[in-house]
């Protein structure tokens, strides 16, 4: 039977290690990387059968690293791990793509659960579309974002929850709530600048 490739990426070596040591004990192959910035060219350009991203990190969060990985690789099943403090952010983030979360500390029998889960569902659910689709959608959040107080205080706190009367996809809600200006203009056109003003705001500062 062929191995699982998993893909760990954790600015903290001693994670690093132990989810290593689990995967591999179990027939996984497993690539590390303390790098969020690292760790997502690794899943883009090597081949994977899953990954596991840290939320937190100092380079590159992994709410980017699950936008982008999902962006190229649809079906490539992403897992966040997270601290007691960030839990809802990973929640968030199963909202938006994410296959599943791993709270530290865990131990090996909750990784090994987590990890055949997350391949249970991406060999049987189909990925979700990339495309942007809702122009009109995502032009009143960002209309929205640049004048309403309120709305952008639920943005930072809620996230994705606040998004909910919008009718947007995963990936485009996404891409509002990492900044991702670029791939919203490559659809969309130049946005004005009041309409780009959340974003830019979000590509300075990611608050997770």
């Amino acid at each position: 039977m062929e191995k699982k490739k998993a893909l760990v990426i954790d600015d903290e070596q001693v994670v690093l290690d132990s989810v290593s040591r689990i995967l591999t004990d179990e027939n996984y192959d497993v690539d590390v990387s303390l790098s969020g910035r690292e760790g997502l060219n690794k899943a883009i350009e090597k081949e994977y059968d899953i990954v596991l991203t840290d939320i937190r990190m100092p380079d590159i969060g992994g709410m980017r690293v699950l936008r982008d990985i999902k962006r190229a690789k649809p079906s490539l099943p992403v897992v966040m791990i997270t601290g007691y403090a960030s839990v809802r952010s990973s929640v968030q983030a199963m909202k938006l793509g994410a296959a599943d979360y791993l709270e530290k500390p865990f131990n090996p029998d909750q990784l090994l659960e987590t990890v055949a889960s997350a391949l249970d569902i991406a060999a049987t659910q189909a990925p979700e579309e990339q495309a942007l689709v809702h122009k009109e959608e995502i032009i009143k959040v960002l209309e929205r974002a640049s004048s309403d107080n309120e709305f952008i205080a639920n943005l930072l706190y809620h996230g994705v929850d606040a998004l909910e009367e919008y009718d947007l996809t995963g990936p485009e809600k996404l891409a509002i709530l990492t900044g991702d200006v670029e791939w919203i203009e490559k659809h969309i056109g130049q946005l004005k600048p009041n309409q780009r003003l959340w974003l830019e705001q979000r590509l300075s500062a990611e608050i997770w």
